[in-house]
């Protein structure tokens, strides 16, 4: 029963600057005012790749922790055709990343295309196989 509960009160945690959800905290990390993170998709997009997958989430969230084993499968599946990205959102360095693409929950996963232009976005728990059908439609093989 408490796995449950902990899983839904992660999966619906609001992305802000800080979380009081118990059991899925940050520890009371705050992002430093001074700091500056220049995003772009620059930063993940290259001209090698057919589609940047962005895994937004964090490593203390149960349906997240579900999501690195196929994370992993998807990267080394697809390396030469599919840049794969993680950001733990629940920390200072990953927290602009949460607020640069307006996520509301963990996980979220967005797909880039080529072109760093978002075509595809998802929140909670993606199975491997509805990965490999999004990416699919984008000419990955």
């Amino acid at each position: 029963m408490y796995y449950k509960l902990a899983r839904n009160a992660c999966f619906i945690a609001m992305i802000t600057l800080s979380f009081s959800v118990p059991g899925c905290t940050n520890e009371g990390k705050q992002l430093n005012s001074k700091t500056k993170i220049e995003i772009t998709t620059q930063n993940f997009t290259d001209s090698k790749t057919k589609v940047t997958f962005i895994e937004l989430g964090s490593l203390k969230c149960v349906p997240c922790k579900m999501m690195q084993p196929i994370i992993a499968e998807i990267e080394k599946e697809y390396a030469d055709q599919v840049k794969v990205v993680f950001h733990d959102v629940w920390t200072s360095e990953g927290r602009p990343y949460g607020q640069k693409y307006g996520i509301r929950a963990v996980p979220t996963q967005i797909f880039l295309d080529k072109d760093g232009k978002e075509f595809f976005r998802h929140m909670g728990f993606l199975s491997k196989e509805k990965i490999v059908e999004v990416l699919k439609k984008q000419g990955v093989e």
